[in-house]
């Protein structure tokens, strides 16, 4: 069955970088788009970023357009994202998901000093 196990969150500083990853399996994972997408405490589900199969015609957010950058690597079935600059909205529950369905369990990102 799908599968998609996202890894790479933690605790950063204001101003600081993180790369999340998101590991799939049990799917043919270079025929689908992914994307990234966060929830914050007591929030709805914020779309962030979107990849084409390739890798190519990536899509933000405004929010985070200019510091967070998406890419995949297919031969590893591997989705990233590079984030910089984090603040402290960005603290929130990070996931992966697929186009046509399937989540992951999520990786938590908190920004503080």
């Amino acid at each position: 069955q799908v599968q998609l196990v996202e890894s790479g969150g933690g605790l950063v500083q204001p101003g600081g970088s993180l790369r999340l990853s998101c590991v799939a399996s049990g799917f043919s994972f270079s025929n689908y788009r992914m994307s990234w997408a966060r929830q914050a405490p007591g929030k709805g589900l914020e779309w962030l970023s979107r990849s084409e199969t390739d890798g190519t015609g990536a899509e933000y957010a405004d929010v985070v357009k200019g510091r967070f950058h998406i890419s995949r690597d297919n031969a590893k079935n591997t989705l990233y994202l590079q984030m910089n600059r984090l603040e402290s909205d960005d603290t929130a529950m990070y996931y992966c998901i697929r186009y046509g369905g399937g989540r992951g369990q999520g990786t938590q990102v908190t920004v503080s000093s």
